[in-house]
């Protein structure tokens, strides 16, 4: 168990130094600094350029040195937590993403338990269920789910129930009320593929010998799918939950745009705007921090759902999550 827990942290910081580097590469190497983009963009509407300021700014981000320089400062700096100053607005970059970082962290969890839950009744009503038509519609509502665009989803949900229902408000942010039409918006993609792979799972775990061995002793359908086929078939879900943080991540940009919402996404969508590369870099990387420690954290319950995971992992030689998630690439 200890080999299983140190090789899935140091894939985690492999992973995060690779976000850190490759943000790096893309943001301030290409095409040029942050405060050259800048610059050009000012010179473009007409705007004074004085060369001396241009020096002192690229001085005070350290863009003066060599990339080497650069990129070595600002590892170190993102290791102790601290991303730089924002050019656009000369906050700590920091202090701008724990800002805007409550009401996006509101939104994707209860935006990810709704995609639990739906996702889950989806799949174990489509293949419980023996009404024909019922199981029809009911596993042609996760393509559907995953081919509708997210912004079309929320315009609709807020032509109906905000601009003609008046049931919930259609913009800004504040209770329950201003969470719930932006979070089902956020969770039906995410739902619609976990539906998709759990019965897709579930399907595959009621075929197996055991279940048939459980039918001859006298077990119910609804025992069996619950107490036995439900938590094997739940490791590929488990597996494709973690990894959809990521969309929920990007979903909020969209999300936050479409509802007015502050939070990463509109902190993301104006720093982008403003070409404001700092602040772009620190959300990329805390981004990548939230997905790693998310995945971290299914890879860890692994065990818990079925202890012989670590145990055929350790035997084979190889991480022990590797069968889990190439049944998820099949199913997906």
């Amino acid at each position: 168990m200890t080999r299983y827990l140190g090789s899935r942290v140091l894939q985690a910081i492999g992973v995060l130094w690779a976000a850190f580097t490759v943000s790096f590469v893309v943001l301030y190497l290409l095409p040029s600094d942050p405060v050259s983009m800048a610059v050009d963009s000012a010179a473009t509407s007409g705007a004074a350029i004085d060369a001396d300021a241009v020096a002192a700014l690229q001085a005070r981000y350290g863009l003066d040195q060599p990339v080497l320089a650069q990129y070595w400062n600002a590892l170190t700096a993102a290791i102790r937590g601290d991303f730089g100053i924002s050019i656009a607005t000369g906050q700590p970059v920091t202090e701008a993403i724990t800002a805007a970082l409550p009401s996006t962290l509101a939104l994707a969890s209860f935006a990810l338990v709704l995609a639990v839950v739906f996702g889950t009744a989806v799949a174990f009503l489509a293949t419980y269920t023996r009404i024909g038509w019922l199981r029809n519609a009911l596993f042609s509502l996760p393509p559907l789910g995953v081919a509708v665009p997210t912004f079309w989803v929320g315009l609709i949900l807020l032509q109906i129930f905000s601009f003609r229902l008046r049931l919930f408000p259609a913009f800004g942010e504040g209770g329950f009320d201003h969470l719930l039409l932006p979070a089902i918006t956020l969770a039906l993609p995410i739902g619609a593929v976990i539906a998709q792979v759990l019965a897709t799972s579930l399907q595959s775990t009621l075929r197996q010998p055991f279940v048939e061995s459980a039918r001859a002793k006298g077990a119910s359908r609804w025992r069996i799918q619950t107490r036995h086929a439900l938590r094997l078939s739940s490791i590929p879900a488990f597996t494709i939950a973690g990894v959809l943080v990521g969309t929920l991540l990007a979903g909020s940009v969209v999300v936050e745009t479409v509802f007015s919402r502050a939070g990463l996404g509109r902190l993301t969508q104006t720093s982008v705007m403003a070409q404001d590369i700092p602040v772009v870099q620190g959300v990329v990387v805390f981004s990548s921090l939230v997905f790693v420690l998310v995945n971290l954290a299914v890879d860890l319950l692994y065990p818990l759902i079925d202890p012989r995971i670590v145990g055929a992992g350790r035997r084979a030689g190889a991480p022990a999550t590797v069968a889990a998630k190439d049944e998820v690439k099949a199913h997906v």
